[in-house]
């Protein structure tokens, strides 16, 4: 995975509450086995029409959310089913980070677990960014090393667990996590099998 240490980049506001990861990744589009190739499918029965074309008044069709790398969004954001395809379809799509006022825990473990940065922000902060986002271009500028948020006129702080804090600056997965005691590992096998 790649570290996050800085990310800079630009908004798209979803100001949904309740988004399920059935409504992130639908069902019918988990049959691949591969991380990659879900992004297209990201929000899909939101995204498209039924005749296949954009949907002008979805959110992340807007032109000034094209390329947005960081999705900001309302409340319960990725509840539902554990799939961790919506992680993958949101990482991607192109979102590194994911700020809202609260997520489901499941969501929220498996997005660190997949290179992307959730942050919980309160409410009011939250309910700015997506007031902002809603109609035109607005970039953050997300420091994870010092838990900060900034924009123009805007600035948060976040709070983050140590242990997936470290696991994102450094770029590890839980195996890459575990293959930095290989050495030990290694030992201990050796000893014990005599």
């Amino acid at each position: 995975m790649e570290p996050i240490i800085l990310h800079e980049g630009k908004i798209a506001a979803l100001n949904r509450v309740n988004v399920d990861t059935d409504q992130i990744i639908p069902k019918q589009f988990l049959k691949r086995v591969e991380r990659t190739g879900f992004g297209q499918f990201l929000f899909f029965d939101w995204r498209f029409l039924k005749d296949g074309s954009e949907n002008p008044e979805f959110e992340l069709n807007r032109p000034h959310t094209k390329g947005a790398s960081i999705l900001v969004a309302a409340h319960n954001f990725g509840c539902g089913s554990s799939r961790e395809h919506a992680p993958w379809a949101l990482h991607d799509y192109g979102f590194k980070v994911i700020i809202a006022p609260s997520f489901a825990d499941i969501f929220y473990n498996n997005c660190v677990k997949n290179g992307m940065l959730p942050i919980r922000l309160n409410e009011e902060q939250t309910l700015e960014l997506l007031d902002r986002g809603a109609e035109h271009e607005f970039e953050l500028s997300v420091d994870l090393k010092q838990q900060t948020i900034t924009g123009a006129d805007f600035k948060a702080t976040f709070d983050i667990d140590p242990y997936w804090k470290e696991m994102l600056l450094n770029g590890w997965d839980e195996i890459g996590l575990t293959l930095r005691y290989e050495e030990a590992i290694t030992k201990y096998e050796e000893q014990h099998s005599r």
